[in-house]
């Protein structure tokens, strides 16, 4: 048909547009199934495909600090559990030391086998925002949260389906065991059943993508469309200038961070030293939102219609001090960090 060792431009836009457009159908899956009024009415999720490292290839345009963020709960799956991953198989991750942005954001994950279930193709995931997943208050963003444990139920890689088989069993014994367990238990497992089938969607869209156009070129097109974008930030990073800045918060914690560019490699340090360190609050930003914060901002300098992806991040190195308030250590509380201090970044 054509070379899939060379980008045709052509060719690039349409798999560009291919790939959003899974992510779309799954979103509208999710949507349409969910039962939540976050979900269903609000809006608050994102669904995304992934490539075989874990890596974003594209996403439908759902919520910046989900998409930005949820690559890093995909790959802590495959480094977690890379050699029990089995076709039919979904797992739940919302922790936030781990790529989650704060507990009621629960990503569901599905790897997608090849048709000799032998390895692993892609990766879809979708993240909604649970209306209620425990903690010390109704709807789980409790205000004054001081620990992790107070913001209600982490899951950390835990497995769903298994085989095709839906865990309900196991999932009632985590909601319910919990010090504050959840209190609508049935809304919770009627969420997850939606993000269950959205990426059920994604996963049966890109094996109808590998039967059309062959696995080679779809996975080509997969690491150019990610190029692509990696182009498009080296682009915007060209005409930028060295920077600093510091922002002091209300609460008296201090956000820093100094930009340096490297015109040579056309590339650019973020570097946070000097924030302040985790707070006994919960304005705590997990790692994984202070990242999708900077992709976004990167983003959004970038002219060209390309899909956020990981090869925006190429050109960007990232310090981010461990301990800091965006970067926490357990038991820090977050709850606030990924709505309140993303925002601030």
């Amino acid at each position: 048909m054509f070379n899939p060792s060379q980008c045709d431009p052509v060719y690039l836009e349409i798999f560009k547009n291919l790939y959003q457009s899974i992510a779309e159908q799954m979103g509208i899956t999710l949507q349409n199934t969910a039962s939540s009024v976050n979900i269903k009415e609000r809006l608050d999720f994102s669904c995304a495909i992934f490539d075989q490292e874990g890596l974003l290839v594209a996403n439908a345009p759902h919520i910046p600090v989900h998409l930005g963020s949820m690559s890093e709960s995909v790959r802590s799956l495959i480094e977690d559990d890379k050699n029990t991953l089995q076709s039919g198989n979904v797992y739940l991750s919302n922790n936030p030391y781990n790529g989650g942005t704060h507990l009621p954001d629960v990503t569901a994950i599905t790897p997608v086998f090849a048709q000799n279930q032998q390895f692993i193709l892609f990766y879809v995931a979708s993240r909604g925002h649970q209306a209620d997943i425990g903690g010390i208050t109704p709807g789980s963003m409790p205000p004054h949260s001081k620990t992790i444990d107070e913001e209600g139920i982490l899951f950390d890689n835990f497995l769903l389906v298994e085989q095709g088989r839906f865990r309900e069993k196991e999932l009632r014994e985590v909601l319910a065991s919990n010090l504050y367990p959840a209190r609508n238990p049935e809304q919770n497992i009627a969420d997850f059943q939606a993000q269950i089938a959205a990426n059920a969607k994604g996963a049966q869209e890109l094996q109808k993508m590998v039967a059309q156009y062959g696995l080679p070129t779809v996975q080509a097109y997969m690491k150019f469309v990610q190029d692509n974008a990696e182009e498009s930030v080296r682009k915007a990073i060209d005409v930028l200038k060295d920077g600093e800045f510091s922002y002091l918060m209300d609460n008296g914690a201090q956000i820093t961070v100094k930009v340096t560019i490297d015109s040579n490699n056309r590339s650019a340090t973020i570097d946070f030293t000097g924030t302040s360190q985790q707070l006994a609050s919960n304005f705590n930003a997990p790692k994984a939102v202070t990242q999708a914060a900077v992709l976004y901002v990167f983003r959004t300098l970038v002219d060209d219609n390309i899909p956020l992806n990981a090869g925006c991040l190429k050109p960007l190195h990232l310090i981010i001090p461990s301990g800091c308030m965006l970067n926490p250590t357990y038991p820090a509380a977050v709850v606030a960090g990924n709505v309140e201090t993303s925002q601030r970044l």
